[in-house]
């Protein structure tokens, strides 16, 4: 079964065609050349990109706040408070929500136990601020959760942090029955498909999500057409990380394995002290041979690993691990296993380099720098203006030839693929953001290259994988980046299949 895309705009050229055979690109050209099919599908002249791909995704956590209880757009403790009892009124079982963030609320404080355990009672609640790396949980969350009070980040408010936020994390995330976990799973992927995402990287981990819930958000892929999902497992090599990789065929050893926090949650690990909380520095969570270890199993093994780093001293911790494993097993094995490091906000020109020398991955969300970035946002807030404005050098590292990915991290941002695009270009700091190509790249080959999946020739090239996206737009590619428009997705195609 062939199926031909007639009359699209392909780039900044109108007037063209694609065939599809085999889940595959079989032929592109001038659509006067097109080879006959059986099927043809006539797009009067809309715009056909490759799919989009987000190179970081929660997707059981995104669903939830798709389809549950979403804090993003409390603007104070008040109005968070009423919207979970409104959700508390119309649900049972275990209340989860994410999103709230007490930057800028009048009443200078965030939720409290007390403001949780006063609306839902005796119910279980764990409500993650926006960054995901804290959150609040009521005292019947609490008590199921053995020595949390010893943990380091526990407090007696219920805002958690550290080791004890992970901990409660684990406890909620699995108290989701199977059912509402599908549902959430499902309204992940269905969102994904609306937005002319085709792909999906799952960054999980036993302190995220569970093996139970990958594997089932795996199956949940793969039973329909819809956005694939390629899989990553944060678990050290030395606590059994790789074997979960190689069971379920994972494209990696890593993601979101957290050597540090988040910015917002002052637990991102910075080489100097916060501006707005001197006393702290945030925090490293692994011992530097721990990380030499897992770098060394996975490269041996051939396997890509990966790292959540935000803050500089989590950075360089990563890359003197690379760095000794380079040294040890050689460039060329380090290079080929293309190990990868999520965010990537804070990082010297020293680092940039060596990224670039060691082919690593920057795996990065331009949406955290719309958010809170600029000389007035929560970055400058945390981090001061002189190192906020430094924070997530788009242009430093592409110019390097360090290759970047983007993501959304959703639920932290939403999935907005368009909207990461113009984020990466629109840099609040002058200078740092990306050209627009390279930006849409960025957003659609650059997911296939940090999974090392990618087609040597590119997205849309004969042989590559039919994953495509039809625009509700005649524009060319140059115009809709140059507008800054979102124009909307009328079909997606994964692997040739339809998907919508």
């Amino acid at each position: 079964m062939t199926l031909l895309l007639t009359d699209v705009t392909v780039g900044d050229r109108p007037g063209r065609a694609v065939q599809v055979a085999g889940g595959r690109i079989a032929w592109l050209g001038d659509a006067v050349d097109a080879p006959r099919s059986d099927r043809v599908l006539a797009a009067e002249g809309a715009l056909l990109t490759p799919a989009f791909v987000d190179a970081h995704v929660h997707a059981t956590a995104a669903g939830l706040a798709l389809t549950g209880l979403d804090l993003h757009s409390s603007v104070s403790l008040r109005e968070a408070v009423e919207t979970v009892t409104g959700h508390v009124t119309a649900t049972r079982g275990i209340v989860l929500g994410t999103g709230w963030d007490e930057t800028g609320w009048p009443e200078g404080r965030g939720l409290t136990r007390a403001d949780l355990d006063a609306v839902v009672g005796d119910r279980p609640a764990y409500l993650a601020r926006v960054d995901v790396h804290s959150a609040v949980a009521s005292t019947a969350l609490l008590d199921r959760v053995p020595g949390v009070t010893a943990l380091p980040g526990w407090s007696p408010d219920g805002q958690l942090r550290l080791d004890a936020h992970h901990a409660v994390r684990q406890a909620a995330y699995g108290a989701v029955d199977p059912v509402q976990r599908r549902a959430a799973q499902r309204a992940t992927l269905d969102a994904a498909a609306a937005l002319g995402i085709g792909t999906v990287h799952e960054m999980a981990g036993p302190e995220v999500s569970g093996a139970e819930d990958l594997a089932g958000l795996l199956a949940l892929a793969a039973e329909r057409p819809g956005p694939r999902v390629l899989g990553y497992w944060g678990e050290l090599a030395g606590r059994g990380g790789l074997v979960l990789v190689e069971e379920l065929g994972l494209a990696g050893a890593g993601g979101d394995l957290f050597c540090d926090g988040a910015f917002g949650s002052h637990t991102a690990a910075l080489s100097a002290p916060y501006a707005d909380r001197p006393g702290t520095s945030g925090a490293l969570r692994f011992d530097p041979g721990d990380l030499v270890e897992h770098v060394r199993a996975c490269t041996l093994a051939g396997v890509q690993a990966g790292f959540h780093v935000i803050g500089d001293a989590a950075l360089a911790q990563v890359l003197a691990a690379v760095g000794e494993v380079a040294a040890e097993l050689g460039l060329a094995a380090v290079r080929a296993c293309r190990h990868r490091l999520e965010h990537v906000e804070m990082v010297d020109p020293a680092a940039v380099g060596r990224l670039a020398r060691w082919g690593v991955v920057a795996s990065v969300q331009p949406a955290f720098d719309a958010a809170w970035g600029g000389t007035e946002g929560m970055y400058a807030e945390r981090l001061g203006v002189e190192r906020a404005r430094a924070t997530n050098p788009f242009a430093e590292l592409a110019d390097a030839g360090v290759a970047l990915a983007l993501g959304s991290d959703a639920p932290v941002t939403p999935l907005d693929p368009w909207g990461g695009v113009h984020a990466a270009v629109d840099h609040r700091t002058p200078g740092a953001g990306l050209r627009p190509f390279d930006a849409f790249d960025a957003a659609t080959h650059g997911g296939w290259h940090a999974a090392r999946a990618e087609h040597p020739a590119g997205p849309l090239a004969v042989g590559a994988p039919a994953d495509l996206a039809l625009w509700e737009t005649t524009a060319t590619l140059s115009a809709v980046l140059a507008g800054r428009a979102r124009p909307a997705c009328r079909q997606l195609l994964v692997a040739g299949e339809v998907v919508r």
